[in-house]
């Protein structure tokens, strides 16, 4: 086995040395029995699903303190360089690094404390339990027991290649860095999330009212009620045999609406009639209508056809297609879905069209529409930035763990 990466620092030239985690750790130490009681507001605890699958950060939502004699406890109070492993259950294998913004925390009896040595950076060997090398020892491991487990002495036999210190700290800072930056998107990326739900329901009126909390300056009056078969009108325009051009779709459900996807090369929609996709309609896949499986086209869609099974409609000129694609994720409205899909069961229910389009939609003038359509657009455009970056960022973690390790 080769013992230098496939990617490492310029000036970093010697082959790294396999050691044992044991090799590298003062101590192993099994957490504290105690149970957990209400947040006192300076000491924490620290259990198994305090940290977070993802991030491995310490959950800060649901603090707890120990309910123990905390004087008589002290042994148990984490300090910088303390790796913690989770030693049972379906999250064994999952590791902490303490960070002292963290502040004063007590380590559970399910976790196993390694406090690392001089000889080893703790963020190197951190980043090291993030690896396919660290994953698949602990899956052989535990499963040596009719109960998934890894004991300390099991952890201590890990064997984990080592660079030089000044290595192990610059491969340790960068990954740490990059963490920082994933955190960062993600936090920005839920934020958004939350603003885009907590203005969909303070923008669009509530409760039989006719106008919302809140809306952009210069609009006073009332909305009105409209059926939304008053606002739209049946549009079908089949293509016996998909031509030249086009790009023949599938229909998925989707969480925000958009359910058009590409078939994969060599699949075939089975179908005798394909309808072409306009730009700015509402489409209906009258199977999963309830399931959020309708969608305002884009100009993106045009250049698709869809099976003729899945409606579409167009609206009338004084109505703004883009604001229907936020009044559409209404709960309301999904209820009506649900409730005009009688036949069947479970996935197996039929939207009944016309009982779909006796739903009123209470709506203001296009002007404002349009306007508030603009509003939800920039924040999705928002949302999809830090969404691709912290994609983006994840797979180049992922890619750095894979070649900056041996």
């Amino acid at each position: 086995m080769s013992m230098t990466p496939a990617v490492r620092f310029k000036g970093f030239t010697d082959p790294w040395e396999q050691r044992k985690l044991g090799d590298i750790a003062v101590s192993f130490e099994y957490g504290l029995n105690a149970a957990a009681c209400e947040y006192d507001g300076v000491n924490k605890y620290l259990r198994i699903t305090d940290i977070d699958d993802d991030t491995h950060e310490f959950r800060v939502e649901d603090l707890t303190s120990p309910q123990a004699d905390l004087a008589a406890s002290a042994g148990y109070l984490l300090s910088e360089g303390d790796l913690l492993f989770a030693r049972t259950g379906a999250s064994v294998g999952k590791t902490y690094l303490y960070r002292p913004f963290d502040g004063k925390v007590f380590f559970a009896g399910f976790l196993i404390r390694a406090k690392i040595g001089n000889d080893a950076d703790p963020e190197f060997v951190f980043q090291s339990t993030l690896t396919d090398r660290y994953r698949k020892y602990v899956t052989i491991t535990s499963q040596r027991s009719g109960q998934p487990g890894v004991n300390a002495q099991e952890y201590s036999d890990f064997e984990l290649p080592l660079p030089s210190q000044p290595e192990q700290k610059q491969i340790g800072s960068l990954l740490h860095g990059l963490d920082n930056l994933i955190t960062l998107h993600q936090r920005k990326y839920d934020q958004l999330a939350v603003l885009k739900k907590a203005l969909l329901d303070k923008m669009f009126p509530r409760d039989g009212a006719f106008v919302p909390e809140i809306r952009f300056v210069g609009f006073t009056d009332p909305w009105e009620q409209r059926k939304l078969g008053d606002i739209t009108d049946r549009y079908k325009e089949l293509v016996p045999t998909p031509r030249d051009g086009y790009t023949r779709m599938g229909v998925r459900s989707h969480a925000k609406g958009t359910f058009l996807a590409e078939v994969e090369p060599g699949q075939q929609i089975e179908e005798r009639e394909l309808s072409k996709v306009r730009a700015n309609n509402l489409v209906v896949n009258i199977v999963f209508a309830w399931e959020h499986a309708v969608a305002i086209t884009s100009e993106d869609d045009a250049k698709a056809l869809v099976s003729h099974r899945f409606p579409q409609f167009s609206f009338h000129d004084d109505m703004e297609p883009g604001f229907f694609r936020y009044a559409t994720l209404d709960e309301d409205f999904r209820r009506h879905l649900w409730l005009a899909s009688p036949s069947g069961a479970g996935r197996n229910k039929t939207l009944n069209i016309g009982t779909m389009l006796e739903y009123e939609f209470t709506l203001p003038s296009r002007k404002e529409q349009a306007e508030i359509s603009k509003l939800f657009d920039r924040l999705d455009n928002l949302i999809t930035l830090h969404q691709r970056k912290l994609g983006l960022l994840k797979n180049l973690k992922v890619a750095l763990l894979d070649k900056m390790f041996v």
